[in-house]
């Protein structure tokens, strides 16, 4: 299977959404399809087998609109034509805007008199003759408002209907109407009906509608701002070493292998590996961290942070898509276009909203008709409920909540992969949390090197240079904990084989011919090995708090290993702060069960999973889960990520592992666990939102389409105008993104 993300052009509600979508799923060998009204875009899976992205265009093309591939890169600078297509369409409908703003005020001026039914001296008798305002309204409706006829008619040529077929025949039937009076006034008069006109309603529903559509799409278009900063965060030059010499060029001609030269002050422009000279970076910008990294040689650095003071050289290692950068801005464009779950009542509220509408209307005109016997009147409420009734509401209320609020999230340093993940969050009631690289910094350094001996000699260095040689193989903090103490002692390295690394137990191999094994207790124990002669600096080491590894050479205890790992400043305020929010804060870990609860008590954790091994670590949240618990696990490594991928929000820590973090939902790039305190408190803004945006939406269509079929009319004599329902409708859609846009000034609540 494979993933592909399309632009869409031409939806006007979301009923465009809808028909999109099932044009889409139609093409065989599309698999899922998922299309947000509010980004504008169609994710899609299909089989590579069976059809291909030119097929699902086309599918897209039949229905009416229109459909471009996203671009991989998403940094390369042809990704600004998004920007400038959205410019291009304002611009269009700004002077439309004004073309039928100015003729609707001239209409509206000049039907005042048979409005309000009085003579007004100021206004030339020939402003309201019916002919010149039918010359007048037929520039805005055919080609200010040409868009709305045009959608519909091919909407109906599709056998669906949209917003725009509302607007077509409600104006429409206000400007059919209007013709009759204006060619054949005596026939009204004779049969006692005054020979009124609606060109000015038909007019101004049409500015209105198009002042609310273009309002709309600035206030959507506010709604990527947050991909914008990210993508102007990248340098636009970088200054290569070729040939012996330094060349300013386009970041866009950068190959992977390249060296480049950056000097104080200057933004680094793509990923890499120092291989000359060292300085402080500002890594804000992408990690949140608001202090400055030492590098040196062989150090990572970041594409698009500051070098603050040395200059140095780098060798290019990821560049264009492949970018940190541009792996933030594609994940959070991903997250934008994804629906939540929450949107399911909408969209199938929208599925049949606009057929039940024009059944409405219908409705309305021959009950009016017939209790009244007055065309008119029939007519106005008819137009009326066409006018006012929106989808697009509807349409638009969660995923502007979801754009914003996933676009806040990349500002705090938290990359949600998907909107159900965002929902998700806010349901929360447990928080597991790894201790090694989660709650502790994950540099363990070794504090205590206890031989059988007891005392430092040259057996001592040779049984630590036995266990780093073995170590050596090892990915595990701890094992890089016991090879950095070894060089620090100036010990040589040799040569290990038949390495083996048994997940929650510990390392084997032949060190200088002979077996070593390095380990938990437990291991020792399992493996039948004597540990009696230093159980006492064992049970010292692990009263403080310190993990404990036993060294073995040829099945006997020759020494054991006191490591600390220090608890990271932000664990405990961000520990209190969960549990302030409500949540039950557990920690899982692998290690033994005195230095897990040394660690807890400093952190103030009460319930405490220890000596899990990383392939139970998953049954542990799903036992968690058996108690009807909504879990959230936190971790950084690769023994997590099985956890991470069974709980239902995972949350990785960015400083970790690639598997870690593609496992889960939720990414922090800082590694801070105060962002999990700032995502849940983000989750619960944004669903509040959106719970906003979709009341809003549903009362504003309850109240409002029975209010204009003339519900109150009997009771206190009052219809509602057309114009006034053609301005509520513009401005229903309007409202909600603009709600949406409060998100943008969410700050985290801090907790004394």
């Amino acid at each position: 299977m494979e993933n592909t993300t399309l632009k869409l052009r031409g939806m006007s509600c979301a009923s465009c959404a809808g028909n999109i979508e099932e044009a889409i799923r139609s093409v065989p060998g599309v698999e899922a399809c998922n299309v947000n009204f509010g980004a504008e875009q169609a994710s899609v899976t299909y089989n590579p087998n069976e059809t291909d992205v030119a097929a699902i265009q086309d599918a897209v093309d039949a229905a009416g609109y229109s459909a471009v591939p996203m671009q991989d890169d998403v940094l390369a600078p042809e990704n600004d034509v998004e920007r400038q297509t959205r410019q291009s369409e304002n611009r269009d409908l700004s002077r439309k805007v004004w073309v039928s703003g100015i003729i609707s005020a001239v209409l509206a001026i000049g039907s005042l008199p048979a409005m309000t039914g009085l003579p007004i001296p100021f206004i030339p008798i020939w402003l309201h003759d019916p002919w010149l305002q039918l010359v007048l309204t037929a520039p805005v409706l055919f080609w200010t408002g040409s868009g709305f006829y045009i959608n519909a008619w091919k909407a109906l040529k599709r056998h669906t209907a949209t917003m725009d077929t509302l607007v077509a025949i409600g104006t429409g039937a206000a400007y059919l109407y209007s013709l009759f009076p204006t060619f054949f006034p005596q026939w009204f008069i004779s049969q006692g009906l005054k020979p009124d006109v609606y060109f000015e309603a038909a007019s101004i529903i049409i500015a209105l509608l198009l002042l609310g559509r273009l309002l709309e799409n600035r206030a959507k278009g506010q709604t990527s701002e947050a991909i914008r900063k990210l993508m102007g965060l990248q340098a636009k030059t970088a200054r290569v070493i070729r040939n012996g010499r330094e060349v300013d060029i386009p970041i866009a001609e950068v190959v992977l292998g390249d060296v480049i030269l950056v000097r104080p002050g200057e933004k680094i422009p793509v990923d890499g590996e120092i291989v000359e000279g060292s300085s402080t970076i500002d890594e804000a910008m992408v990690t949140g961290e608001s202090v400055a990294v030492k590098k040196q040689p062989g150090d990572e650095v970041i594409g698009a942070t500051i070098n603050k003071t040395g200059s140095f050289k780098f060798r290019a290692t990821r560049v264009g898509k492949d970018t940190f950068l541009a792996q933030i801005v594609k994940l959070v464009q991903q997250a934008q276009g994804s629906k939540a779950p929450i949107q399911r009542l909408a969209d199938r509220v929208t599925g049949w909203f606009v057929p039940v509408v024009i059944a409405i209307a219908i409705a309305t005109f021959i009950i009016w008709y017939n209790i009244m016997g007055n065309v008119t009147m029939a007519l106005i409420t008819t137009v009326g409920v066409l006018i006012i009734a929106c989808p697009c509401a509807l349409g638009l209320a969660t995923p502007t909540s979801i754009m914003v609020g996933t676009g806040k999230g990349a500002e705090n340093g938290i990359l949600i992969k998907g909107a159900d993940s965002l929902e998700l969050a806010h349901k929360l009631q447990t928080i597991v949390l790894d201790k090694t690289g989660t709650i502790t910094q994950g540099k363990p350094t070794v504090t205590d090197f206890v031989t059988v001996n007891g005392t430092a000699n040259s057996n001592e260095l040779k049984l630590l240079g036995l266990a780093a040689s073995v170590e050596r193989n090892s990915e595990h903090p701890l094992a890089e904990a016991v090879v950095q103490y070894a060089q620090s002692q100036g010990v040589e390295l040799t040569d290990s084989q038949e390495f083996e690394a048994i997940a929650g137990s510990g390392v084997q191999g032949y060190g200088s011919n002979q077996w070593v094994q390095i380990g938990t207790h437990r291991w020792m124990n399992e493996l039948l090995i004597d540990t009696s002669s230093l159980q006492q600096h064992w049970e010292r080491l692990e009263y403080l708090g310190k993990t404990v590894i036993w060294i073995a050479v040829n099945g006997k205890v020759e020494g054991i290993m006191g490591i600390a790992d220090a608890v990271k400043p932000s664990s405990v305020h961000a520990i209190r702060a969960l549990q302030k929010m409500g949540l039950s804060v557990v920690m899982l870990t692998g290690d033994n069960r005195r230095t897990a609860e040394v660690i807890a008590r400093e952190v103030g954790i009460q319930r405490v999973f220890a000596e899990v091994r990383p392939d139970q670590k998953a049954a542990t949240v799903e036992t968690l889960q058996s108690e009807g618990k909504i879990v959230a696990m936190v971790g950084d490594g690769i023994n997590d990520a099985p956890a991470l991928a069974q709980a239902d929000v995972g949350i990785a820590i960015g400083t970790g592992t690639d598997v870690a973090i593609a496992a889960s939902d939720v990414t922090l790039i800082s590694g801070d666990l105060q962002g999990i305190v700032t995502a849940i408190q983000l989750s619960r803004a944004t669903i509040r939102n959106i719970k906003q945006n979709l009341f809003f939406a549903f009362i504003y269509n309850v109240a409002g389409i029975p209010i204009a079929a003339g519900i109150l009319f009997p009771f206190f004599g009052w219809l509602l105008s057309p114009i006034i329902a053609g301005a509520a409708m513009a401005f229903s859609s309007v409202s909600v993104v603009t709600n949406a846009l409060r998100l943008r000034n969410f700050q985290p609540k801090t907790f004394g």
